[in-house]
């Protein structure tokens, strides 16, 4: 069953703290308190931010008659360099 939510609720339902997150992330309670707050927020730093909790960023474009997923950002973590994304080492 999919559920929307916001990035604070999604870090609640999943029982952890600001403060549990950020430690997990090497981030303050308050950088997590104004990532949550964001409307716009780079891939690789919403990766970041769902793994931390356990899960998977998936990006899906939803067509009426197809589902496609990106797989572009599958390597979100990656370094950019030269307009591609390089995985880290």
């Amino acid at each position: 069953m999919l559920k929307d939510m916001a990035l604070d609720e999604l870090r609640a339902a999943r029982a952890m703290t600001q403060a549990e997150l950020g430690h997990k992330l090497g981030l303050k309670q308050a950088a997590i308190s104004r990532m949550e707050r964001r409307t716009d927020v780079y891939v690789s730093t919403l990766a970041k931010f769902v793994e931390a909790m356990g899960g998977q960023l998936e990006i899906r474009v939803l067509f009426p008659d197809r589902t496609v997923r990106i797989n572009q950002f599958s390597d979100a973590r990656g370094v950019v360099r030269k307009g591609r994304s390089q995985p880290r080492a």
